[in-house]
């Protein structure tokens, strides 16, 4: 019911319209999201890099209306991978495609794509594509599938483990070596489509992270969870499977000491680093997939 009320409240554009002009939303944001500027993306991507840890940065936005908001966004990732490149940082992009113009046309959003991942292949780096709500996975997929045509090497797609349809997925991009990032989804979608109690997306998710494991090209285990990350290293145990062949992925900000603690072991740990003033649907969707951020969050203001 929680995580209904949240992803239902994520969608209400008259109250992002007020948390994002809010003076006040800095202290709810401060712990998730690097700051407003590419400036602070990169602060905390040169921070996570002396500590050891990978970093894919994230200009939020989703959903333009024009031709030209789409090109802004295309421009904005640009720059973040020429300062990536200047500050010879490890590090990645990633993109939601309502960014880059899906909703307006599947050429514009291909077209502004393509120019990120000519110059991700040129910097040696890689193209991260979100996945959104269902509506969008077959055209996500689409493209995801021509920059790897273009682009050998240079993209990776994210596969959400609550969907039915994700298995299925998950076969056809590794059959065609592409990474996958495999995240538990954070979207309402109807139960025609989606496994609706978390004990069946857990128990999905642990089969499509064996599967990728076995089948994959370089997987990125995107989770929070202690019990499914206690599976993982358990199976990575058991399998002997080489620590250079996978990552572990995680939010920036969230389960610190999960982060610490797979970076002491030697795991690659790539964080999610979001940045920019368009925070408000992510930051709720962050608390509905986690709801004891609630309480982080409340134990924080109280202080201040």
């Amino acid at each position: 019911m929680l995580r209904s009320s949240l992803l239902y409240l994520s969608e209400q554009s008259w109250l992002r319209n007020w948390m994002e002009t809010s003076s006040a939303s800095r202290k709810l944001t401060s712990r998730f999201v690097a700051g407003s500027s590419l400036t602070d993306g990169i602060t905390v991507l040169k921070k996570l890099a002396a500590e050891k840890t990978l970093a894919t940065l994230d200009c939020l936005g989703e959903n333009v209306a024009s031709v030209e908001d789409a090109a802004a966004s295309r421009d904005a990732y640009l720059a973040a991978l020429a300062q990536i490149e200047a500050a010879q940082l490890t590090a990645t992009v990633s993109l939601k495609l309502t960014q880059f113009g899906l909703d307006l046309s599947s050429q514009i959003c291909e077209s502004n794509v393509l120019a990120l991942a000519q110059r991700a292949q040129a910097m040696n780096s890689r193209v991260e594509i979100d996945m959104e709500s269902s509506d969008y996975t077959d055209r996500t997929l689409a493209i995801v599938k021509r920059i790897q045509e273009l682009f050998p090497g240079h993209v990776r797609a994210v596969i959400q483990a609550y969907l039915f349809r994700s298995e299925a997925d998950i076969r056809m991009l590794s059959s065609l070596g592409i990474p996958v990032r495999l995240c538990k989804g954070a979207y309402r979608e109807p139960s025609s489509l989606a496994f609706e109690k978390k004990a069946e997306v857990d128990e999905n998710y642990v089969k499509l992270m064996k599967l990728l494991l076995a089948e994959g090209t370089y997987p990125a285990i995107a989770s929070h969870d202690e019990k499914i990350i206690a599976e993982a290293l358990r199976h990575i145990g058991e399998q002997k499977l080489d620590r250079e062949r996978f990552e572990f992925q995680m939010l920036y900000g969230i389960r610190r000491d999960l982060q610490r603690k797979l970076v002491s072991q030697g795991f690659h740990l790539r964080l999610y680093v979001p940045y920019g003033d368009a925070w408000y649907p992510y930051f709720m969707r962050r608390l509905a997939e986690r709801p004891a951020n609630l309480i982080f969050l409340a134990k924080n203001l109280v202080r201040s």
